[in-house]
């Protein structure tokens, strides 16, 4: 996903999001990114383990017909 970007890309977005948002909101905003990465891939988790243990049970009682 970003290796098209490039390292010169991103320091052009640091930089960018530095003007923007200022030094100091820059901490909080990472840290909501990550807390909000975090969410998604706990729930993108629990969906996959969801769908699996539905697909054994299924396999389990469809072999048994």
């Amino acid at each position: 996903m970003f290796s098209s970007i490039g390292i010169p890309g991103l320091i052009l977005i640091l930089i960018v999001a530095l003007i923007v948002f200022g030094p100091s909101k820059l901490p909080e905003i990472g840290k909501a990114f990550g807390s909000s990465l975090k969410e998604f891939k706990n729930a993108t988790r629990d969906i996959v383990s969801d769908e699996e243990t539905t697909n054994k049970s299924n396999n389990h009682t469809s072999t048994k017909n």
